[in-house]
């Protein structure tokens, strides 16, 4: 069996980041005449980037991103709002139940922490930096910084570590080695061990409820801590001293989440303290699992893409992050009264493409551009895939356990990267 300090130490020892280089994707400055239109199949086998009109198509795509630029105002921060009041309000109902064991309390109270993890990432990528209107404490530049961490997002991480490290690094270099979270390669010690499949899902489930804590805490602050290596583009970046581990990131929201908040119940006595501390427990299990299923696919399965070498220019860098992303059911396609609810409980990353493209956008602006981009990429060849939430879990998670394996486009040839030896057994049954 495993604990959870066995999958940290696992996770810790893959120094997902060989080489990690901090510079983006040039500006295209080439001009590219290429008109052919992609004949990709759904399955994406054959694509081919030379077959994409990279020209008219990041063309189009400023021009959706200029359109959307103009409408920016009260709506948008009306609907952040909304979003918030959503979470707290569910927090509210969480903490509320939570003095005796009962199944609502733990739900609520994991969508509740969900939600700060939404907000913290729009408003960390900038996404309401520019929206006329916008008060100080909702712009990245103030946005749980210091004191406001506790206020604004108490969780396992240290925010400017996401940021750096999910903003800058994995946003930078989508599907690329240097990518911090590359599934694929980050599980490799999984699908290329020789543990049974029973083992590899057994693995996998101790991953989905401990995520948080095992993985995103400590991958998060080391390369913050170690980001002077990775600007010299280190090959390997130490762990984070334990202690750094423990007082930066799981004493603070173990302090609030499991200690203070359930003393409060004290004067109900002992068994509403234990009960609140229980609740607390689950939902944190949960909330794991909620965001595991949600984040975890985004750029996993055998109909994802993985890349070589780096973007050429813009353009190019525009259809790798499409074509290594996956969209689920989006609110634009749901009647209206739903839209809201189904993007919240999928916390607006079923619109991980649109948001791959431009990450400095309002969460209810993915809305509108999703359907544009998605007749875009049909109108040039550019692969668009879109599934259910579920469905995109079995991929990713086949992907884990090494039954199948991710597209590699190395240069502009589109490759299959080998299956691991069980893999090749599950593809043959």
């Amino acid at each position: 069996m495993f604990s959870a300090a066995t999958l940290r130490t696992r996770l810790r020892s893959l120094n997902p980041l060989k080489r990690v280089l901090a510079e983006r994707a040039p500006e295209s400055g080439t001009k590219l005449s290429h008109s052919q239109e992609n004949t990709a199949s759904d399955s994406g086998e054959s694509f081919s980037m030379s077959a994409v009109n990279l020209e008219g198509f990041l063309a189009e795509l400023d021009a959706l991103r200029k359109e959307v630029d103009s409408k920016l105002g009260q709506e948008d921060l009306d609907h952040l709002a909304k979003m918030e009041r959503w979470g707290r309000t569910a927090s509210a109902i969480g903490w509320g139940l939570a003095w005796f064991p009962n199944p609502i309390s733990p739900v609520a109270l994991a969508i509740g922490r969900t939600s700060r993890w939404i907000t913290m990432h729009h408003v960390g990528h900038k996404g309401y930096d520019k929206v006329p209107g916008v008060r100080p404490e909702r712009t990245s530049r103030v946005f749980a910084k210091g004191w406001r961490r506790m206020l604004d997002w108490p969780d396992w991480m240290v925010p400017e570590a996401w940021n750096f490290e999910h903003n800058i690094l994995h946003h930078g270099a989508t599907g690329e080695e240097r990518d911090p979270d590359l599934v694929e390669r980050n599980v490799e010690w999984i699908h290329k061990s020789d543990m049974s499949q029973a083992k590899r899902y057994l693995m996998l489930a101790g991953l989905a409820v401990s995520w948080k804590f095992t993985y995103y805490a400590p991958n998060t602050l080391r390369v913050l801590t170690h980001k002077h290596l990775i600007k010299q583009s280190s090959e390997t970046t130490p762990p984070v001293p334990r202690k750094d581990l423990w007082l930066k990131c799981y004493l603070p929201y173990g302090a609030i989440n499991f200690v203070a908040i359930p003393a409060l119940f004290a004067p109900l006595g002992p068994f509403a303290v234990a009960s609140a501390v229980f609740n607390s427990v689950v939902a944190e299990a949960i909330e794991n699992v909620h965001t595991f299923a949600i984040i975890g696919p985004n750029h996993s399965g055998d109909d994802m893409y993985r890349f070589t070498t780096r973007p050429k220019n813009r353009a190019e860098s525009y259809v790798r992050q499409i074509i290594g992303s996956v969209n689920y059911q989006t609110g634009s396609e749901a009647p209206e009264w739903a839209r809201n609810i189904v993007d919240f409980l999928q916390g607006y990353l079923n619109y991980q493409i649109e948001h791959h493209i431009w990450a400095d956008l309002p969460m209810l602006r993915y809305q509108e551009l999703q359907p544009k981009v998605k007749a875009l990429c049909a109108k040039y060849g550019v692969p668009y895939v879109q599934e259910n939430v579920f469905a995109r879990v079995k991929k990713m998670s086949d992907i884990v356990v090494g039954n199948t394996t991710m597209r590699v486009l190395d240069g502009e040839k589109a490759e299959r990267a080998p299956l691991s030896n069980d893999g090749l057994a599950a593809a043959a049954e």
